[in-house]
């Protein structure tokens, strides 16, 4: 892949705009820009993990639970 490449600035309503080649696209739909000297860093922002992938992460549990027994409901409760 290259490393270097001209890009088209152009405007977009008030704000300046940056056409990004293809070959430089960067995963998901959101970015980190600041300004480092003359150069202008841009970064993806990581996605946040959503809870099913957190539990992918997670190694089985190897003890084993009780059986838990059906109890008839306390004669206190009124339905």
């Amino acid at each position: 892949m290259e490393t270097e490449r001209h890009a088209r600035l152009f405007k977009n309503g008030r704000s300046q705009a940056l056409r990004i080649p293809k070959e430089f696209e960067l995963p998901g739909n959101e970015a980190i820009i600041r300004k480092e000297g003359n150069r202008l860093i841009i970064e993806p922002v990581a996605a946040k993990p959503n809870l099913l992938d957190m539990l992918a992460t997670l190694s089985p549990i190897e003890e084993t639970l009780p059986i838990a027994e059906d109890m008839p409901p306390d004669e206190d409760v009124q339905l």
